[in-house]
């Protein structure tokens, strides 16, 4: 029942986005003097999320908009610029940043579906 709401099935995917991104931190941090490691990072999540819809918007009437075509400004990173003589490319003040974006995602998508319970229980009349 609760799958069909877009509302709730956007708050799992941010959950389980920040749950894979904090994966992919925890791996880095913990490969940070292994000789020839590359630090990695997932997609953001509205890429990740707009890749993962399967049906697309449908247009019944020739005045009806189409899907737009834009992509959200994504953040540059440097490649190669941190590589430590041993060729290892994790550097831990970055890495302790996106740890910290993990944090805010995964409390953002539990605000969400906090406040998406509040109002399922406020429509069919309990308090919350």
């Amino acid at each position: 029942m609760f799958e069909k709401i877009e509302m709730m099935r956007m708050a799992r995917a941010l959950g389980a986005h920040a749950s894979q991104r904090h994966l992919v931190v925890a791996r880095n941090i913990a490969n940070a003097d292994t000789p020839g490691f590359k630090a990695a990072d997932t997609a953001s999540f509205a890429d990740s999320y707009r890749s993962a819809e399967t049906t697309p918007l449908r247009t019944t009437n020739a005045r009806h908009l189409a899907l737009p075509e834009w992509s959200p400004v994504t953040r540059q990173t440097g490649d190669e610029t941190g590589v430590s003589p041993n060729g290892n490319s994790v550097s831990l003040e970055e890495e302790m940043l996106k740890a910290a974006e993990v944090k805010r995602g995964h409390d953002l998508s539990l605000g969400i579906y906090s406040s998406a319970l509040d109002l399922m229980r406020t429509s069919i009349g309990r308090r919350a």
